[in-house]
């Protein structure tokens, strides 16, 4: 590997990248060994360009103590992973599993150079990027007719009160809501989740022995919201005037979080509340244009 680094990525990891893996979840004592032969595609790297555990920790800053991964189905689907905003912004590194098996690699490795792998989807980890960019509180959002209006932000005992509404609204489906700083263009998220690789992995072993179609029902989950983003200021301000709608907002919020963990077992369950605000929004564009309508027959009476 470290001869001929081009070839035996080309040819000999093509060919064996999985008797590799499958070695370092069942061998142990040659586990460290395996795992420097172990190579993987990152957030630095260019699309097929795959680097080594040992590459990684070689560009890592020296306070980095952890090797950070993000299991993701494809390359363009990590890139926009809302799990990666925070690393981005501070700079770290992370890398791209595509399978289960990868993600179980990572489990069972636990270890690499004296760092711990820590998966990106993981709560409280501390990138040293906390609340530096004030510029995100203050800045503006397009009002959706071209005009800019001011960005809403939650204040603390807001955001307070919304986490304890959205766990209310949400009952037994969540464990705990609380605020996160690791959000930029996202929402929310869920951490401290099981792997959803490996959930379907085993979620479909479970279903074809038991015949249970609902086998390995989703325990509670963690939820961190970003006070900063319009739809959660927007969904808290409709809890007063519009509560039916902001249930419905937040109902969809909590799904697309588990979309974006890979945690949703089936998406269809999605389609008669998407279509409940489609049917929204054209009624609100229509009452608009309906207004507008009226006024201009005004002006010509």
């Amino acid at each position: 590997a470290k001869k001929n680094p081009s070839k035996y990525k080309e040819e000999f990891y093509r060919e064996y990248a999985f008797f590799l893996k499958e070695g370092i979840c069942q061998d142990f004592e040659f586990q460290e060994q395996l795992s420097k032969l172990l190579y993987f595609e990152t957030s630095k790297t260019m699309a097929g360009e795959l680097s080594s555990l040992e590459e990684y920790v070689s560009r890592c800053t020296p306070e980095q103590k952890e090797i950070y991964y993000l299991c993701a189905p494809s390359r363009e689907l990590a890139l926009e992973s809302p799990y990666l905003e925070a690393f981005e912004k501070a700079g770290r590194e992370v890398i791209f599993v595509y399978s289960a098996i990868d993600d179980f690699v990572m489990a069972n490795l636990e270890k690499f150079g004296g760092r711990a792998l820590v998966s990106a989807e993981k709560g409280d980890i501390d990138l040293g990027s906390k609340d530096d960019d004030e510029d995100e509180e203050e800045g503006e959002i397009d009002g959706g007719d071209g005009s800019k209006k001011k960005r809403a932000v939650l204040s603390e005992s807001q955001a307070t009160e919304f986490c304890a509404w959205m766990k209310q609204t949400l009952g037994e489906r969540v464990s705990r809501c609380r605020v996160t700083n690791r959000l930029g263009s996202s929402p929310a998220i869920v951490t401290d989740n099981e792997s959803g690789a490996l959930r379907r992995m085993m979620r479909m072993v479970e279903t074809t022995e038991s015949g249970n179609p609902d086998a390995m029902k989703l325990p509670p989950q963690q939820v961190e919201i970003n006070p900063k983003h319009p739809l959660i200021a927007g969904i808290n301000s409709m809890r007063e005037n519009e509560p039916a709608l902001a249930k419905v907002c937040v109902e969809q919020i909590f799904d697309n979080c588990l979309v974006a963990a890979g945690l949703l077992d089936d998406s269809r369950t999605m389609l008669p509340r998407l279509n409940d605000l489609l049917l929204s929004l054209v009624m609100n564009a229509e009452n608009k244009t309906g207004d507008g309508g009226n006024d201009n027959d005004e002006k010509k009476a």
